[in-house]
């Protein structure tokens, strides 16, 4: 990013911002192994899948529900890298302000477009998700840190960000309800402020909508503000990165990020609970500090010991067309589950469902069998971006 227009001349050579690095091979590595993940979790092979394969019911915690923050923390890593490359390319910040607009558009767009694929029900069309919440973020830190690209605003808007979601979650009144702890359980599944907002913005435009009777969104408007923060605490990472400290130096502060993040997280969520549905306060600084572990090994592993050949193709290759591969993950399977085919018995199954069955179907463990699937159908959507990536096309928005 840019420094404020306002901001006076600088004289003293050495207090200049330093110059962007190169592009961070571990950051690539760190956003193909989340896309890679993702894909998995998304496609777990169903209910005899693993624990730590499929999302926490409510409040806890599995690595299933990292995968989400860490896509949202690696935007605000991303972000610094990428304005400040262009920055440098003769971009002004007016014109990565409309960029910045115009690719969270998109982005909304492609959620949607995810969210009602093939069939495209307007009667029920989802408008949150995953690609949408992506897009806020995205703009939200985008703008910010074109506006100031200062480390102190970034901190100071984190804490606002996590404390103020907390004390609307738990202090004000839900309107019909009451008082949460007092009137109705504090974080109760449905009858809480996020989706109270929800139901009555887009009533039967909900991830689950009446007459189920969880009517929510974990993806909902008012819980878009701590994952805004989730992609600051990505943007702190950027801007340290991109210091002129030595990468042993930077690699150790990454760690004690990584450290301080995890301990007020776990502590703060003996009072606000961890849940990724709701996206709590303390879910942010947990999640972000396991996104930080993830990123402070990548970063050892790959720019300061020099790994760089062999174990970082696959992820590299996820990470250079990360959208086109989830596009491709969520697209495909609407398509292959509405292809049916005729089994030896007679009756009709989809596609995938009589691939299942008639092989990784007859492995005994059930826990197994899901996850072999579920490699399986990542190592396909890797055929994809493999091809991109071998003709030097990336797909961006």
């Amino acid at each position: 990013m840019t420094t404020p227009a306002t901001s006076p001349t600088i004289t003293n050579p050495a207090a200049a911002p330093p110059a962007p690095l190169k592009r961070l091979l571990s950051l690539d590595v760190v956003r193909g192994i989340t896309i890679a993940f993702m894909i998995m979790v998304n496609n777990n092979g169903g209910p005899g899948s693993w624990h730590f394969m499929n999302h926490a019911e409510w409040n806890g915690l599995t690595p299933t529900d990292l995968v989400f923050p860490t896509f949202a923390f690696v935007i605000g890593v991303s972000v610094v890298f990428a304005f400040e490359s262009r920055l440098v390319r003769g971009a002004t910040r007016a014109q990565l302000a409309v960029h910045t607009a115009q690719r969270a558009a998109i982005l909304i767009v492609l959620g949607i477009i995810v969210n009602s694929f093939p069939f495209f029900h307007l009667a029920h069309m989802r408008f949150y998700g995953v690609l949408q919440r992506l897009a806020i973020c995205y703009l939200a830190v985008g703008l910010f840190y074109l506006y100031d690209n200062r480390t102190w605003t970034k901190v100071a808007a984190l804490v606002a960000a996590l404390v103020g979601y907390w004390v609307l979650v738990r202090w004000v009144p839900i309107p019909g309800v009451g008082m949460p702890g007092r009137d109705v359980p504090f974080m109760d599944m449905t009858q809480n402020l996020v989706s109270w907002i929800d139901r009555h913005l887009f009533p039967y435009h909900l991830y689950l909508y009446p007459p189920d009777h969880n009517v929510r969104d974990p993806e909902g408007l008012l819980s878009d503000l701590p994952a805004i923060g989730t992609s600051l605490m990505g943007m702190l990472a950027g801007i340290w990165l991109r210091s002129s400290r030595s990468i042993p130096r930077k690699t150790a502060g990454l760690a004690a990020g990584c450290l301080c993040s995890l301990a007020i997280g776990y502590l703060w969520s003996l009072e606000f609970p961890l849940n990724k549905n709701m996206w709590t306060s303390s879910f942010v600084l947990v999640a972000g500090g396991y996104s930080l572990a993830l990123l402070t090994f990548c970063f050892w592993a790959v720019e300061q010991m020099n790994w760089r050949r062999g174990w970082t193709y696959v992820w590299v290759v996820f990470g250079s067309n990360a959208i086109a591969a989830y596009m491709f993950s969520e697209l495909v399977p609407g398509i292959l589950y509405n292809i049916k085919v005729t089994g030896a018995n007679g009756k009709q199954t989809s596609v995938v469902e009589s691939f299942f069955r008639s092989s990784l179907g007859h492995i005994s463990y059930p826990g197994w069998a899901a996850f072999a699937y579920s490699v399986s159908f990542t190592a396909f959507c890797f055929i994809p971006v493999w091809i991109l990536y071998r003709k030097k096309i990336f797909l961006k928005v």
